[in-house]
């Protein structure tokens, strides 16, 4: 049977496949639907943790009792995840283990572009690069196979465009893999300088046999075709060679990459003389290369900034640049990434926007507060950095009202930490939790304060209030996030405590709450003055065209944030009495 399926949905199908029992993820894009589709095989113990981290050390856990295990991230998640990741570098596994980095090349949606692929050589471990969701499924058996075969962790590492592209790919029925025993064996698994120094030249022996192995891997092939050309690629950069240079290209197609084939790159690179390195990214696969003393024309042709495409590879290979359809855009509005009509977040960041004179923010859709109209954000750096930014900059400007922005999901993520240290250090800082039940600019996956598992059935629930507090917070305020004066009310007591404090904003996200969406409201033309102070809040449901202020009805929510903004009562429920 064959079926269509995005990367993501093939990696979730290979783990179902393969017979991965435990697989865990915290989700950032491109990676997150891998977890949400694992999550629809019951076979598999599926759950979303709290971070990168601890989705890695609790697969460990698992893969230690025998089981085989798959963890997913993006690739920024790996960064978070390196402390362990590395540790089992030099443990080894039991169960197979194989963690998913999905980076993204060209940063749609991400605050950098790092190439993953030097985790693996920097771990030492296995790293397989697919092309297309065929690839994706078929090389997390492979790979699991590797890692209990040679008893080490593995990556595979995808990128946007294998994430989220469609191919079809054969589909095979689930292997049945018994559970490895179990037996203590501390001089393995119980990390003291004493016994990772006894691994250590073990692992470099794991290597040698590896990089053997790699030259024999499946995956690792010479496709035969035109002389014109010979090509060594991997991962989506085969696909764009494929497709700009078809049969008038020889091709050594590499699948496995760390440890480097470095015989079957030889032997090719010594039958064609003039090679072209074709990869996407850093020039990860050319350093190696040329370390060993073999010529290559990589980087000094192609970009390592961006996405790689088929038409850069005609455009510098052949020198052809295919036409474009060149379209006047100029009449088409912009459309910049918006707080969605109804999001409890615009009307805190309006408050805040009033109140504080510095403002660190966090990754989450409340990092669109930083568009205009709101402007509410001097920095966003990683998961958690807002409430140690903050602090950092009461150190330096003790006299500023400095706010702290942070959703619940993040908070959970890596944020408590940086609480403690606030209140550690007393720092002169407010923080503002944004706690709209739910994980939300990653598609709405659940986390432990939302009460619902990876599944949706119900789940314990943590409590913000009694977390904040056992840190230390003493000065502490529970808000409607739609309640301006109430929220008002807290951020200027919280300012002026002198101290750490937490104000606790909590609506749930309107895109889950549809049963609670309030009638639309509208503008009485009679009652608006046009000061646009209602336009300010950024509602996208709110336009301002032709002198006139209008209401699109069929996006507004009814929240009522714009209606305590206006002063002049001009907003009603839409279809009220003239």
């Amino acid at each position: 049977m064959r079926k269509l399926l995005t990367g993501n949905e093939a990696i979730a199908r290979g783990a179902y496949e393969a017979g991965v029992r435990v697989a865990c993820a915290y989700p950032g894009t491109p990676s997150t639907e891998i977890l949400e589709n694992i999550a629809q095989y019951a076979e598999i113990d599926s759950q979303w943790s709290t971070n990168e981290k601890v989705s890695v050390e609790v697969a460990q856990g698992a893969c230690f009792a025998g089981a085989r295990v798959l963890v997913a991230m993006k690739h920024v998640g790996v960064n978070v995840a390196a402390d362990p990741l590395f540790t089992l570098g030099y443990n080894g596994v039991n169960g197979g283990f194989i963690f998913v980095s999905a980076d993204d090349p060209g940063m749609h949606s991400s605050q950098n572009e790092q190439d993953n692929r030097y985790y693996a050589k920097f771990m030492k471990a296995v790293l397989l690069e697919p092309s297309d969701s065929q690839e994706a499924k078929d090389l997390v058996g492979q790979g699991l196979e590797i890692s209990e075969q040679f008893d080490t962790p593995v990556l595979l590492r995808t990128t946007t465009r294998i994430s989220h592209s469609k191919s079809l790919v054969s589909l095979s029925p689930r292997q049945d893999i018994p559970l490895k025993p179990y037996e203590k064996n501390p001089v393995k698994n119980f990390v003291m300088p004493a016994h990772q120094r006894l691994k250590r030249p073990g692992i470099e022996d794991r290597l040698q046999r590896l990089a053997k192995y790699a030259d024999t891997f499946p995956g690792n092939r010479v496709e035969e075709g035109g002389a014109e050309f010979a090509v060594i690629t991997s991962g989506p950069g085969y696909l764009y060679a494929k497709e700009a240079l078809g049969d008038r290209a020889t091709y050594l197609k590499l699948t496995m990459t760390w440890p480097l084939p470095a015989g079957l790159i030889g032997d090719f690179i010594e039958k064609h003389g003039k090679v072209y390195l074709i990869e996407e990214g850093e020039p990860f696969l050319e350093e190696q290369i040329k370390a060993l003393g073999l010529p290559v024309i990589g980087k000094e042709l192609f970009p390592r900034v961006g996405e790689l495409s088929a038409a850069i590879v005609r455009e510098k290979l052949l020198g052809v640049t295919l036409p474009r359809l060149n379209v006047d855009c100029s009449a088409v509005p912009g459309r910049p990434p918006v707080l969605c009509a109804g999001c409890p977040h615009r009307g805190v960041f309006a408050m805040v926007a009033k109140s504080a004179d510095i403002v660190t923010s966090d990754i989450g859709c409340y990092s669109l507060g930083f568009m205009p109209p709101l402007n509410v954000g001097d920095t966003c750096i990683d998961m958690g950095a807002s409430i140690p930014n903050a602090l950092g900059f009461a150190k330096v400007l003790p006299d500023r009202k400095i706010v702290a922005t942070i959703g619940d999901s993040t908070f959970l993520h890596s944020g408590i930490t940086g609480l403690i240290d606030l209140v550690y250090n007393q720092g002169a800082v407010t923080v503002v939790i944004l706690d709209n039940r739910i994980t939300g600019m990653t598609g709405h996956q659940q986390n432990p304060a939302s009460g619902f598992d990876i599944h949706g059935k119900p789940a314990p629930q943590v409590d913000l209030e009694r977390i904040v507090s056992a840190c230390g917070i003493t000065s502490l305020w529970t808000v409607d996030a739609y309640d301006l004066a109430e929220t008002n009310a807290a951020l200027q007591a919280a300012l002026a405590s002198g101290g750490p404090a937490v104000v606790i904003a909590r609506r749930p996200c309107i895109l889950i709450e549809r049963n609670a969406v309030r009638e639309p409201l509208e503008i009485n033309a009679d009652l608006c003055k046009r000061c646009k102070a209602c336009l300010k809040v950024g509602c996208p449901a709110i336009e301002f065209s032709g002198g006139v202020v209008r209401i699109d009805s069929v996006m507004c929510t009814g929240c009522g944030v714009c209606r305590q903004v206006c002063k002049f009562g001009a907003m009603r429920k839409a279809g009220a009495a003239q």
